[in-house]
């Protein structure tokens, strides 16, 4: 009789990753019984416009000649780059330098200080308009710094990573970037996941299928929208942009 071998050493840990990544999954859709009908429905919905996304993000690298060599027999039902499972997360060396290159563009100017200053009358302009915030170099160094205080510093680097994606035209470069800001900001398995609506996430996932440069334009202008509206107000109310016009000022004439 022949006896199943069990997978031992590296393989073992890989399918006990996948095992774990699996069941997290699958526990928020059918794990607890107390939850209402309609969230199961809306967590079931999300998993398959991710699911979609996913295959879209696939085929995209297949025509780029850059199937991951495992994507033919990967262990979790939701394939993509950004899977926390260990057996898809073990990235090559090549493709780690290949991405530092983006996320260091993406995650450059990190603070109000080392953007371009702004004048007096520049910072206070920024008071009559988002619009004013986000066409100033320094205005956008600022802000930022403002949103990591409030842990949404993702909003604003999906916005300069879009920014970025409409500037380029080489086809290869576009799908490649498309990828990249998937697996960043798109993917409900990235921790630095923007807040999407379902409408957004399957104009998306469409979009996916044939990426281009304006592949997330509807995700950007929520995203922009989102930050006017509730992160705007209250950096033009903080103490951060107070402090900053006062640093700014023109001492008093000496008597």
């Amino acid at each position: 009789m022949r006896v199943e071998e069990k997978p031992t050493g590296l393989c073992q840990v890989e399918a006990d990753g996948c095992d774990r990544a699996k069941n997290h999954l699958y526990s928020g859709i059918h794990g607890d019984t107390s939850m209402g009908s309609e969230r199961v429905e809306m967590r079931k919905r999300q998993m398959q416009v991710h699911e979609e996304a996913a295959a879209s993000v696939l085929q995209a690298r297949h025509r780029m000649g850059n199937t991951p060599t495992n994507a033919s027999n990967a262990c979790c039902f939701c394939w993509c780059c950004c899977c926390s499972c260990s057996c898809l997360t073990v990235r090559s060396e090549d493709e780690t330098i290949q991405r530092s290159p983006f996320e260091h563009r993406t995650e450059g100017t990190t603070n109000c200080e080392e953007s371009p200053k702004p004048t007096l009358d520049d910072a206070r302009s920024w008071s009559m308009s988002f619009e004013k915030v986000m066409k100033s170099a320094a205005g956008r160094g600022c802000f930022r710094q403002f949103l990591r205080t409030e842990f949404s510093e993702e909003n604003m680097m999906f916005w300069l990573a879009c920014e970025e994606l409409k500037k380029e035209t080489n086809k290869t470069v576009v799908e490649e970037k498309v990828r990249q800001i998937y697996e960043d900001f798109i993917s409900i398995l990235s921790p630095k996941e923007v807040s999407l609506d379902s409408r957004v996430r399957e104009v998306i996932n469409r979009n996916m299928l044939e990426p281009t440069s304006h592949t997330f334009e509807d995700a950007q202008q929520q995203i922009y929208t989102l930050m006017q509206r509730d992160s705007y107000p209250r950096y033009i109310n903080s103490t951060a942009y107070t402090d900053l016009l006062k640093s700014l000022e023109e001492p008093p004439p000496e008597p």
